[in-house]
Formats: structure tokens, sequence, C-alpha cells
């Protein structure tokens, strides 16, 4: 694992234990102002735990489980009464407990030695947070897509894989299906798939928004390191989306043809979502990665092909024409 980004992890869980303790500490006060019987409970509890320390201080291998036992059975009633006089007074019976973002671990992020859930699913939002400051996510959405580029059927296209794009968005879950955006160079498959992947992410999803060819090499470099790390391949496979810019640009090898396929299948397995981005076709996919790759991807992808004239050409002579309106 990435030593600074488990450093703020357990950070983060440490911040959390903190507000926890802090927001407890504020419920005693508050209801030890409001409900003083009950602060008196706590207080015999308190104390009932000092003199709990004793008995077995001074049991010297005599026979105290009677005194114990009769302890925690007066301990438990105590703490039914507490309960009792919170809801007469109209606060939840649990008011009083510890409240951790994680009940399973109380923020600790380890059970019984064992890493918890909750501190891997923190380690990866943080690792995929990382991977994606480079994608400039912010920088595409949905109101800055111009359709004005497009004319006739192309725009029409346009105008429906725009609608799609904006509902799948809007209405993305864990289970949305996949998709393959293909078409020729500049036509705005990586403006779509930044929209979509921006507005996910502020839903609170964990995306991974990457060229294929950073993804692979990543993945690349831990297979073939010292160590043997699958983290790279585990964190896109488990996202609950992933989007893979730029399918086909990356250098052609047999490693690689076997990390698309691994990924593809991986999450279609665990049917979790994916979005491709690339300029090749049906048959091109086919020939480059093969026929298993292809036929998944044509078969259990909705497939939006992108259609018209290349808008980075069209803009640039746009831009050309208001510098030099004579030309």
């Amino acid at each position: 694992m990435d030593s600074e980004i488990f450093d703020r992890a357990h950070a983060i869980l440490s911040q959390r234990r903190a507000k926890a303790t802090a927001e407890n500490d504020m419920r005693i006060r508050e209801i030890n102002g409001k409900i003083p019987e009950i602060k008196e409970i706590n207080d015999a509890l308190y104390n009932t735990g000092k003199e709990l320390i004793r008995i077995i201080t001074e049991a010297k291998g005599r026979d105290i489980s009677g005194k114990i036992e009769q302890i925690k059975q007066n301990n438990l009633g105590a703490q039914q009464v507490a309960k009792q006089l919170l809801a007469a007074n109209g606060y939840p019976e649990d008011y009083l407990d510890m409240h951790y973002t994680c009940s399973e671990c109380s923020d600790t992020g380890y059970i019984g030695g064992n890493i918890c859930f909750c501190l891997s699913e923190l380690f990866a939002k943080l690792t995929t947070s990382k991977l994606n400051e480079k994608a400039q996510l912010t920088l595409s959405n949905f109101s800055t897509f111009s359709l004005s580029y497009y004319k006739g059927s192309d725009y029409e296209a346009m105008e429906k894989i725009l609608k799609y794009s904006r509902n799948y968005a809007a209405q993305f879950s864990r289970n949305s299906e996949s998709i393959l955006i293909f078409g020729n160079t500049g036509l705005g498959k990586t403006h779509i798939s930044l929209a979509i992947a921006n507005e996910v992410l502020q839903k609170g999803y964990s995306v991974i928004y990457d060229s294929t060819m950073n993804i692979l090499r990543d993945i690349e470099k831990e297979h073939f390191s010292h160590e043997k790390s699958t983290e790279m391949l585990d964190l896109v496979t488990d996202t609950d989306l992933l989007i893979l810019d730029d399918l086909g640009t990356e250098f052609e090898s047999k490693f690689y043809n076997s990390a698309v396929y691994n990924i593809i299948n991986s999450r279609l397995v665990k049917e979790k979502p994916t979005i491709i981005s690339t300029n090749l076709d049906f048959s091109a996919l086919s020939a480059r990665y093969g026929g298993k790759v292809a036929s998944r991807i044509i078969t259990m992808y909705t497939c939006l092909e992108f259609k018209g004239d290349d808008v980075r050409l069209q803009k640039k002579y746009k831009n050309q024409q208001n510098q030099n309106p004579g030309i």
C-alpha cells in the first residue's frame, strides 16, 4: 500500500474517533444537566468498576465468580434504568453510547488484527482521488457540451447520446450498465466521459478515470515488481465506476491485451459498470484484442457511436477566423 495514503487513512480514522468522543462528551454533559438521576447511575457504575478491580486484585486464588456475576447483573440493571429514564425524557435509549462511523471496528480500522472493510474502502477512495487529480475532472460537464458543431443526422444522433449520458449520470448506481463510446477523434468522447465521471463522483461513488495506457502501465509495474502487488488491478476491478479512456492507443503487447480482458471480464462478473472510449470500431476491436474481448463488449455494453466532423478542428478554424476575419 502507498504509505502516504495509508497514513492519511489512519489520520482520518483518528479524526473520526476524536469526533465521536467529543460528541459523546457533549451528550453526557447535556444529560447530566437535564437528568441528574442518570449522572448518579453513571457515577455508581464508575465506582462499581473500581470496586471490581479491587476484588480481582485481592482475590489471591479465591473463587470470586459469584461476586463478579452479582456486580455484572447490578450493572446491567442500572444501565437498563438509565435507558428507561432517557426514553421517558424523549431521548433515544442509546443516546449516551459512543457513536462511531464504523460500528464494526469502532473507527480503529482493525477487527481482531485484520483490516476492517472501512479502512480498505477509505484507502481505495483516497487512492482513486489521487489517481483522478491529473484527469482534470471538473473541467468538463454536460452544460459545456455544445451540439452546435454537429449537423443533420449527426446532430440527431449526438442529441440522443447527450440525453442518454445525462440520464445515465443522474440515475447512476453500482448496478448501472456498461457503455462503449466509439467514433473518430475530436467528436467529444472524452468530454462526455469526463462529464459522467464528474457527476457520479459528486454523488459519492468511487470513480477511476484515466487513459488505458496509464492504468495498464501501473498494473504492469506492480505485476513485475519484487512484491508482485495486485493493488492497482484490485482498485480498477472494484471501483464503483471505471472509465478507460482511449482504449487502443496503448502499446500492443500480450500482457496489455491480457490485462484488458481481465479487467473487462472481472467487472462484468462482479456486475460493476465500466465506460470505455475508443477510436476503434467493432472489427478493429476484434482484430486488436481478439474475439472474446470484442464479443463481451459488443453484446454486454450499450454502444454509443459518436458521429460528425472533428470538433477540435472546427473550433481551431473558428478561432482563426475570429482572430483574422479577413481570411
